[in-house]
């Protein structure tokens, strides 16, 4: 609150994070710095073709070389520091911008998918401050190599061949940019795959024959080793290729004056310098296009991040929400219907309708329902029908197309999305709900105050007994410290359900929905739960399959 938002503009934030002036300084200082370096080579070639070594000149000359030192320092530091600096934002707008995104956006993912997102992240900040930054220092070297050439013995004709120079390797670098496009694809494709198959091992276990469990990562680990091979093959050719090639054609730049006997040695000498200025040039511009290519390959995976950082969040402040529950019910009466006897629904929903893609079919259409404090509902219906997304509506984890939805009488915007996920709480269906790597007491208790008090967990503990995992609390060493996940405390499917019915119970929310909560639930464990849950919950939504 107190530091400018990651999802604020670029330019503000590199202004905010002081990112404008050591990137000036670094340019400009590199600049002194080459002309520093290319003025010593003038006086002592000056001297050389003058014969004259007196001691002011050499004097000039060290001058010259030792000052290159202390700039060379001073470009040093200020790269530093804009590395830390634009390290600082390009994290903190990463994960501003995961926690934007809406589920939908990654729901289809496997931890495959998410992995090469997070080592593209990671190429994305190294081959920005490298690549880019190599590339802008390599044009200044370029247009001083442009300079030099024409001063020299070719003048503004062996300039020319420079700049052709630069646009063939900027052609090739571009079918570097094409093959290397391929090369991602199936590097994406095999870290998927090889890392999907990894989590599910224990299926292979049991349904495939080991014989040819690695058929499929063998076909796709030799054509990543051919793309591979490929790959370097071209960087090494484009390498050896733009710099010899240069070499030739600047050499034969020099070699049309001398044979024509229209220049002088000096300006020989100067065509020369030029020349071997610009293949170190070429070298740096070809390393960093190369360093380029990789991050806006990269920015595939990652720009969808910092995108999603620019998003208003919708949330309001606890002034605001308060304010707003204390407006009359007059204002939004014409939406709600009570009972008889007066009693307003907690939770009203219009003509709600809902699809996942502009251009496909409504998973809900023209919906209307009213649930009341107190209600117990099951909601029954084939796979496919739309029970879970009508459940995600009702917690705000989507917004409907169409039609409106009143929590106590007051809409989302009016309420806050906080607030109204505080008071509306779900259990997912099992494959979307987690056991996270952390403590019991973390894993039953996340949806409230953290740390917790200790009256939260003589409630959870109370609850988690209720439900019947009494037996598995007093068989841990640690109780309610113990590590649970994948590295710790391993719990069995039906265990892992009570556990989530537990975390929902713990939310003391208004509204509890249950997706197939109770689907890997023995009778004796699912009348236990049952029986906890509907004396628990204010109200209960209970999604099932007929």
């Amino acid at each position: 609150m107190l530091r400018i938002s990651p999802g604020a503009s670029m330019w503000k934030l590199f202004r905010h994070h002081r990112v404008l002036l050591p990137t000036t300084i670094v340019l400009f200082l590199y600049l002194v710095q080459q002309l520093l370096s290319l003025a010593s080579w003038y006086v002592i070639g000056r001297g050389f073709f003058m014969g004259n070594y007196d001691l002011g000149w050499m004097l000039a000359w060290v001058i010259l070389l030792f000052s290159t030192i202390p700039v060379a320092i001073l470009v040093s530091d200020a790269q530093t520091e804009l590395s830390i600096n634009v390290g600082a934002i390009f994290k903190q707008r990463l994960l501003y911008g995961t926690v934007n995104l809406e589920p939908e956006e990654i729901r289809h993912q496997g931890m495959g998918g998410f992995l090469s997102r997070v080592m593209e992240s990671e190429a994305v900040e190294f081959l920005a401050m490298n690549g880019g930054f190599l590339a802008v220092l390599s044009l200044i070297e370029l247009a001083l190599a442009v300079g030099i050439l024409a001063a020299g013995a070719g003048g503004w004709l062996h300039a020319s061949f420079l700049l052709v120079w630069v646009l063939i390797t900027l052609v090739i670098l571009f079918i570097y940019y094409r093959k290397s496009l391929v090369w991602t694809r199936a590097y994406r494709e095999m870290t998927n795959e090889l890392v999907e198959n990894m989590v599910g091992h224990r299926t292979r276990l049991a349904q495939e024959d080991r014989l040819h469990w690695h058929d499929q990562e063998d076909i796709a680990l030799d054509r990543y080793i051919n793309l591979s091979e490929d790959m370097d093959r071209i960087g090494i050719q484009i390498n050896a290729f733009v710099s010899r090639g240069w070499l030739i054609v600047g050499l034969l730049g020099i070699a049309i004056p001398y044979i024509a006997g229209s220049t002088t040695p000096a300006l020989l000498a100067v065509s020369l310098g030029g020349v071997i200025y610009a293949t170190q040039a070429l070298g740096k511009l070809t390393g960093s296009v190369q360093s380029f290519i990789g991050l806006i390959i990269a920015w595939r995976q990652v720009g969808p991040l910092f995108q999603a950082a620019e998003r208003p969040r919708e949330q309001q402040s606890f002034d605001t929400i308060a304010q707003n529950l204390q407006k009359p019910a007059a204002q939004v009466q014409k939406f709600v219907r009570s009972r008889p006897d007066g009693t307003q629904p907690l939770l009203l929903g219009r003509e709600i309708s809902f699809r996942y893609l502009p251009s496909t079919k409504p998973v809900l259409e023209d919906c209307s329902l009213e649930i009341y404090n107190g209600d117990r509902i099951l909601l029954e219906g084939a796979s496919g029908g739309g029970k879970s997304t009508l459940a995600s509506l009702l917690t705000g984890l989507r917004s409907p197309e169409r039609g409106s939805l009143l929590l106590w009488g007051y809409d989302r915007q009016i309420l806050g999305i906080e607030e109204w996920r505080r008071r509306v709480v779900m259990a997912p269906q099992f494959q979307e709900n987690y056991v996270f790597s952390d403590t019991l007491g973390f894993n039953l208790l996340m949806g409230r105050g953290w740390p917790p008090r200790p009256e939260d967990l003589e409630e959870a503990e109370e609850i988690c007994r209720e439900l019947g995992l009494g037996e598995v609390i007093d068989r841990m060493p640690s109780g309610f410290q113990q590590m649970l996940g994948e590295s710790g405390w391993q719990l069995s499917h039906g265990e892992r359900s009570r556990l989530f019915i537990a975390r929902t119970l713990l939310q003391k929310a208004d509204l509890i929905v249950l997706d197939e909560s109770f689907g890997a639930l023995d009778p004796e464990n699912l009348y236990r739960a049952l029986q906890t849950v509907l004396q628990r919950a204010p109200a209960l939504l209970v999604i099932a399959h007929p």
